[in-house]
């Protein structure tokens, strides 16, 4: 009875806020017309059919530095789960001790002794009431969830490698258009020195086909420099210092699978950063469960055995002991049920973290399929714009140099079709990169099976991690 009334010294069990919950909608809003339950690709970033890209992929979660810092928290996180759980075992000590020592007899006759004493101690917690035990839980829980953050920084670390090597392809694509544009610019220059000096064409005709040439070529070093600042980017995110990095196939010949989308709850099981506050909220709940626990007592069973030789008694004396006590605090100034409002808050923000999380997962995948959408859409319009503008500026030459219109129609055809070309390396790079952000924030294809490295099998890992996520 008295074990009852001390439980209830606790109070009962707050329940997690109701607005922590998340009820994810029934579709998306981007238009998806095929949904399926096909599993994303693992190695996703192999379908935009580029093996320099899959190679820069490969070093990066190789040798990046967060993906390292990732994987030493999981060992740390693994040993205080091994810490946890020891604490649930008995533990047992030896000792051996012996010395030589002159003193006097109880008739005052100085005496010498040699004695020795071997000891061995083994102590106990039953752990009744789960104290130990639930932080054991809340260790694995945060051991898992240390595992699902790494697997986040894997993922985040291979989009931005993909995004990256795209972004440096796209800057190669406008370097060459500004190079080609540059020269095509040179040739106009030229040309039009020689009718200038024919007499065919003014002197300020010549000024404006130079200064469009100079337009154009003030624009390579920026370019050159954007380029450069990106591999020194990439080659960091790599794991190397700033260098040249190699190139594959052109930004125009990178391909672009279609995505397999499924139903938005499904986003809730693929996403590890989901994962990781789903466990964040086990392992809170099972340390409330500990510090409620520490209300009950303690008991703890002791036993102790030794042997005594010594110089003074003829034949060695064995001597054990067994005990047990039972503490149970009284008066702890409010410290148990402050540990407990502690605990009881870091659940409940880890509930609204979980929140924040499901509802940033969401987000992002309804910006990716927007994103994917929109950009073709524009691509196909700067594609066709593109054309029109190239058909206009040879009209734009053929009729200047016949005498039907003015050198201004030809700079300006010059300038639009400039403007298009380098939109439409933009567009494409915007599409490229949506899909990488559409894989990401899909959850990548990546499974725990393939990133956690644990003492069993990918079913066993499954199945713990399914135990766990099912609170209390």
């Amino acid at each position: 009875m008295c074990v009852f009334v001390l439980g209830a010294c606790a109070g009962p069990r707050a329940a997690p806020p109701t607005a922590s919950a998340v009820a994810p909608p029934e579709s998306w809003r981007a238009p998806t017309p095929s949904i399926s339950d096909a599993a994303l690709e693992i190695a996703w970033w192999k379908s935009f059919g580029d093996p320099v890209l899959a190679d820069v992929v490969a070093q990066a979660l190789a040798n990046n530095v967060d993906v390292a810092l990732a994987a030493a928290r999981v060992e740390e996180a693994r040993a205080q789960f091994r810490l946890a759980k020891g604490a649930e075992l008995p533990g047992i000590g030896v000792g051996v001790g012996g010395d030589r020592e002159r003193f006097l007899n109880a008739f005052g006759i100085g005496t010498y002794q040699t004695a020795g004493k071997a000891e061995i101690e083994a102590s106990y917690d039953l752990d009744l009431f789960g104290r130990l035990s639930n932080q054991t839980k809340a260790a694995r829980a945060a051991l898992l969830a240390s595992a699902a953050a790494q697997d986040t920084v894997r993922l985040a670390v291979v989009s931005s490698a993909a995004s990256g090597y795209i972004g440096l392809r796209a800057l190669d694509a406008r370097l060459l258009v500004l190079r080609q544009t540059l020269e095509a610019r040179a040739g106009s220059l030229q040309v039009q020195r020689r009718r200038e000096h024919a007499g065919y064409a003014s002197r300020l005709e010549l000024e404006q086909a130079e200064a469009e040439y100079h337009a154009t070529e003030q624009q390579i070093p920026a370019a050159e420099l954007a380029l450069r600042r990106q591999e020194n980017a990439l080659s960091v995110l790599l794991g190397e210092p700033p260098q040249a990095l190699p190139r594959g196939v052109v930004l125009d010949s990178l391909k672009t699978a279609d995505v397999p989308l499924t139903v938005p709850s499904a986003i809730l099981r693929r996403r590890p950063d989901i994962a990781q506050a789903e466990l964040q909220i086990t392992a809170a709940d099972r340390t409330l469960d500990a510090a409620r626990a520490a209300f009950m007592p303690t008991i703890e069973l002791s036993a102790s055995g030794s042997i005594v030789a010594s110089t003074l008694i003829g034949d060695p004396v064995a001597l054990f002991s067994l005990g047990g006590s039972v503490l149970q605090p009284i008066f702890e100034g409010g410290r148990l049920r402050a540990a407990a409002a502690v605990a009881t808050s870091r659940r409940d923000q880890a509930a609204f973290a979980y929140r924040k999380t499901a509802l940033n997962a969401f987000r992002e995948v309804e910006d990716a399929l927007a994103t994917v959408r929109l950009t073709a859409d524009q691509e196909r319009a700067l594609v066709a714009q593109r054309d029109v503008l190239s058909r206009t500026l040879a009209l734009a030459r053929k009729r200047y140099r016949a005498g039907y219109a003015t050198y201004l129609d030809q700079l300006d055809a010059q300038r639009g079709l400039l403007s298009a070309e380098l939109a439409l390396v933009q567009s494409r790079a915007d599409r490229l990169a949506a899909t990488v952000s559409l894989y990401q924030a899909l959850g990548g294809g990546w499974t725990r099976d393939q990133a956690l490295s644990w003492s069993g099998s990918p079913a066993t890992i499954s199945s713990t991690r399914s135990t766990l996520a099912a609170r209390d």
